[in-house]
């Protein structure tokens, strides 16, 4: 039901209703009327300002050349200007925002339109006097097109406030806007879809543009169509960067949501495994690598990964500390997975200077709590961030899986290693694959578990096996006691599977092809008894052998 408390003649309440959205249908098509005297109430005068000099947008034949242009356009005409001989001058210098102007010196600041007097009879209608200048600029050519107030306030809060601001100027029938060269183009088709609701705009540069008008003249409607316009093209990583890119003003409108969120999946999937695009990955703008880093999906081998990756980053684009730590801390720092880190990397973490010490102390102690966490609590607090923007708690899809370890020095130097497996986890490893724990330590050495589909050779049928690894290679030695367990139903405790000793080298495994003594079928069955809620429960005890 519509709130009946809506003003019908609010706009903002109209572009907020079906009426407003060009998908419904509803749009009514005014185009018979657009700039016809027997359809108009009033004259819009358009003075076309020359551009600064540049290159020009006409040669350009990609995105890229394009940004480039905008760009140069744009710090070309910040240059100051002299404004003592324009003071009594009452015309609206209205120029659009650039595409890739991410602020202003004044973002609060709104357009304001000038209304005069309209000249009488046909005067107006043919007025396109090019001579008409000023002390500080130079008007090349003058349009005046017949609109109807109406119209365009009912698509765009800023006519409606224009044509009903209570003041002697919102009855007169003249309204004078100024712009660049440049924007004609994209103003004409603006003021053409406000009454027809088509755009004939159909590249990426030329909808860019509109979309920037609209996003001016807040006609919301326009800026819609041109985002699901540009949806609809081929997106490349040159586009999906330009459009994360966008001023904020424009990336806070929810008419343009739908399009930054098909640039961010775009680019996380492009760059779902950063392995194989390093280089480029480095290249990436800040808006670039927030998209990849946002991503569930990003292969790495742990979340240490990501962490390394994004210092990396940071101190290659931010060459100084203070802005580095600002950056770490403001936007990439929400990234990084702190919960998902070893403990060993964790540590660093407290003594790197790139972050704030406070920051650093605050991430490192809520990741402990987590890891401290029992599991079915880790889920649930997955689960109550899942549709935030930081994803601390949600783990992704590592190469090699999150392990949580407890570390005993005396009586015998010893750890308990915990890895969780989740059903589907499990099945994808069938016929033949395996998959890897983070690494973990004791006595100095690195160790790892890799849970395999093996074939076992007495009953030539698969099954579960699992292993334990010493990562270091070479003539090391090293001699352990060793035992694997499993949660099983329906005590749900953990129940011993396979205990023996080994004498390590460098790069050697040993394990179990056959863990729980069954096929690949039974183990994966409904009534398994070792899947509880989804989740497989492993646990291996190292002790050193005196």
């Amino acid at each position: 039901m519509k709130d009946k408390n809506l003003d019908l003649f609010d706009p903002r309440s109209v572009m907020d209703s079906d009426y407003s959205s060009n998908a419904s249908g509803r749009d009514a098509d005014f185009a018979f009327a657009f700039n016809d005297s027997n359809f108009s109430d009033r004259l819009l005068r358009i003075e076309i300002m020359a551009d600064a000099p540049s290159d020009g947008a006409d040669g350009c034949q990609s995105l890229a050349d394009w940004a480039r242009h905008r760009k140069r356009r744009r710090e070309d005409t910040k240059k100051p200007v002299d404004a003592a001989g324009c003071a009594e001058e009452q015309i609206l210098n209205c120029n659009l925002a650039d595409v890739d102007d991410a602020g202003f010196e004044n973002e609060d600041e709104e357009p304001v339109a000038m209304n005069e007097e309209s000249p009488s009879g046909d005067e107006a209608a043919n007025s396109n006097d090019s001579n008409w200048s000023m002390d500080c600029s130079t008007v090349l050519t003058v349009k005046t097109l017949h609109i109807s107030s109406p119209i365009l306030a009912a698509k765009s809060p800023f006519f409606y406030k224009l044509f009903s601001n209570g003041m002697r100027e919102s009855e007169q029938r003249h309204v004078t806007l100024r712009i660049n060269a440049s924007e004609e183009a994209a103003l004409m088709e603006l003021l053409n879809f406000m009454y027809s609701n088509t755009l004939s705009a159909t590249t990426a540069p030329a909808l860019l543009d509109v979309l920037m008008a609209a996003d001016k003249f807040e006609v919301a409607s326009c800026m819609r169509h041109c985002s699901r316009l540009l949806r609809n093209l081929p997106m490349t990583p040159e586009s999906a960067l330009l459009y994360l890119e966008l001023p904020s003003s424009v990336l806070m409108a929810d008419a343009v949501q739908p399009l930054t969120d098909a640039a961010k999946q775009f680019l996380a999937a492009r760059y779902k495994d950063i392995t194989k695009f390093q280089e480029e990955v480095m290249s990436l703008p800040l808006a670039g690598i927030e998209a990849i880093l946002a991503s569930d999906d990003l292969q790495v081998a742990s979340e240490d990964a990501v962490y390394d990756l994004v210092l990396k980053w940071a101190r290659a684009q931010y060459p100084k500390l203070e802005e580095r730590k600002e950056i770490l801390g403001s936007r990439l720092g929400r990234y990084i997975r702190f919960p998902y880190m070893t403990c060993r990397k964790l540590k660093k973490v407290l003594t790197c200077n790139d972050f704030d010490h406070d920051l650093a102390s605050k991430v490192v102690l809520e990741s402990l709590f987590f890891k401290a966490e029992a599991p079915h609590r880790q889920r649930a607090l997955a689960a109550e961030e899942s549709a935030t923007s930081s994803r601390r708690f949600v783990e992704r899809a590592y190469k090699y899986r999150p392990i949580k370890v407890i570390e005993f020095e005396m009586p015998r130097h010893q750890c308990v290693v915990y890895l969780d497996l989740k059903r589907e986890e499990c099945a994808n490893l069938f016929p033949n694959g395996r998959v890897y724990s983070q690494a973990f330590h004791l006595g100095g050495q690195g160790f790892f578990l890799s849970a395999h589909c093996n074939m076992d050779q007495q009953n030539s049928s698969n099954c579960f096996g699992l292993f334990l690894g010493m990562q270091e290679k070479g003539s090391v030695t090293f001699a352990v006691d060793y035992e694997f367990s499993a949660r099983s139903k329906p005590t749900e405790e953990y129940i011993s599977k396979y205990k023996g000793n080994y004498t390590f080298t460098g790069g050697k495994a040993v394990g179990y092809r056959n863990l729980f003594a069954i096929s690949w079928v039974s183990f994966m069955a409904e009534d398994s008894l070792y899947f509880i809620n989804g989740i497989l429960h492993l646990r291996a005890e190292l002790t050193i052998r005196n």
